[in-house]
């Protein structure tokens, strides 16, 4: 009988740390505008900016000033973050996989290659990208319902309201990109080490996790795929963890063992 592996799968620890601090981050951003924008509201009544080019100019001024310095201080933050998670999200995948080794009978100690640095490397750039992208989209949000408030003179409860909403969808959205890169990472660390042992064939496995699987993914859970192309689904190759939101992972099949 064919030799698996058992499956190495996303780190729930490394997964909650990420969000944690993007969280953080998230929640400091939030208090700020959420402060100065309601006292800049609170000083110039809804009535009167409806009316008034001034007091709205004096928001948007704000606005500017909030959203440089929140873009600058993710920009700042964002690698610290990035290769932290990236270098132990590799790390933990690179202990899992010589413990599944040790298990089914051979000793790997891994070691940084050139290939697993640009895989460590190309994840730490995607993630920098996406935590900047974080306060960009959630200034835009923010500014934009500030406006509106302005031009029709709503009161400042429901502007809170819309800011709060903001809010969440932020710290959802912030979830998500920790969920999904920790399944991405976790999937290039092991493709990377797969080929590095010279494992050229892999089960798929369906996480079974999410609320709405891909059924096609459900479909192709048990069966074998080629390490270098991937498994071919809805018309392309792919790898488990590649998509987004993908939680699928790899079984890896050891060569020549029990084979034959």
């Amino acid at each position: 009988m064919p030799k698996y592996l058992r499956p190495v799968r996303p780190n729930v620890g490394i997964q909650t740390d990420y969000q944690t601090r993007l969280d953080d981050l998230i929640d400091e951003m939030h208090r700020s505008v959420n402060y100065w924008i309601k006292a800049k509201y609170r000083a110039n009544p809804p009535e009167a900016m409806a009316q008034d080019a001034s007091p709205a100019a004096t928001l948007r001024a704000a606005m500017r000033r909030l959203s440089r310095r929140w873009l600058k201080k993710f920009d700042e933050l964002a690698p610290e973050i990035a290769r932290h998670f990236a270098t132990r999200a590799a790390d933990r995948s690179d202990k899992a996989l010589a413990a599944a080794l040790r298990k089914a009978g051979f000793t790997v100690k891994f070691k940084m290659t050139a290939a697993q640095n640009d895989a460590v490397q190309a994840v730490i750039g995607e993630n920098v990208a996406l935590i900047k992208s974080i306060p960009a989209s959630y200034l835009t949000q923010v500014e934009g319902a500030v406006m509106r408030s302005v031009a029709t003179g709503r009161d400042i409860g429901t502007l809170t309201d819309e800011l709060q909403a903001h809010f969440h969808v932020t710290r959802r959205r912030a979830a998500f990109i920790a969920r999904d890169q920790n399944a991405k990472m976790t999937g290039t660390i092991v493709r990377s080490r797969q080929k590095e042992l010279g494992i050229t064939e892999a089960k798929w496995l369906h996480s079974a996790g999410g609320k709405h699987p891909r059924k096609n993914h459900v479909a192709y859970s048990g069966k074998k795929y080629n390490v270098e192309t991937g498994a071919y689904i809805d018309g392309e190759y792919i790898f488990p963890g590649q998509l987004i939101n993908c939680r699928c992972v790899s079984i890896s099949l050891l060569p020549g063992v029990g084979e034959g």
